[in-house]
């Protein structure tokens, strides 16, 4: 294999088109179909890796989310317990309750920096993810639909009550 991962596997099947040669007096290539086929096939086994990948990336978002979601409720609880002991010593009590307020607001403003980064990595992977399946679809659109042009040739060529 000359590169690593499904986009140099494309990489080299568009190689393989762009290298094949050209039917005289036809927009038609010739490729070697068994070349072709172990490309497809090789594509097709490295979907299950980048899919493995892209679980990989949510889980880790999900775990990033997680651990804020700890980290929040962490600080929320020691504020509240923060608090409850300030409220034993009337003259702070006020004091207490609004800097419990601060570390609160600070605690979700920090979950919610941290979910939508979380959010935001996992977008732009699966929109990478998104665009390297694009790029197979329409290759494989794009062979078969030179695979059904050939086969309607070679049909039309074969038929003896034709021209």
């Amino acid at each position: 294999m000359s590169g690593r991962g499904l986009t140099a596997v494309l990489d080299e099947l568009e190689a393989v088109v762009h290298a094949a040669r050209a039917m005289p007096m036809s927009s038609s290539v010739l490729v070697a179909r068994e070349e072709v086929i172990e490309l497809v096939e090789r594509a097709r086994a490295l979907l299950p890796e980048q899919l493995a990948h892209a679980d990989e990336v949510l889980a880790g978002a999900d775990r990033v989310l997680a651990e804020a979601h700890q980290h929040a409720d962490r600080i929320v609880s020691s504020a509240q317990e923060r608090a409850e002991d300030l409220v034993a010593h009337e003259r702070i009590v006020l004091e207490a309750q609004a800097r419990a307020e601060e570390i609160v607001a600070q605690a979700r403003r920090t979950a919610a920096g941290l979910r939508r980064d979380a959010d935001d990595y996992c977008d732009r992977r699966l929109a990478d993810f998104e665009i390297d399946l694009g790029r197979v679809m329409a290759q494989v659109q794009a062979g078969r639909a030179k695979l059904a042009d050939r086969l309607e040739n070679a049909a039309t060529d074969d038929d003896p009550a034709g021209p």
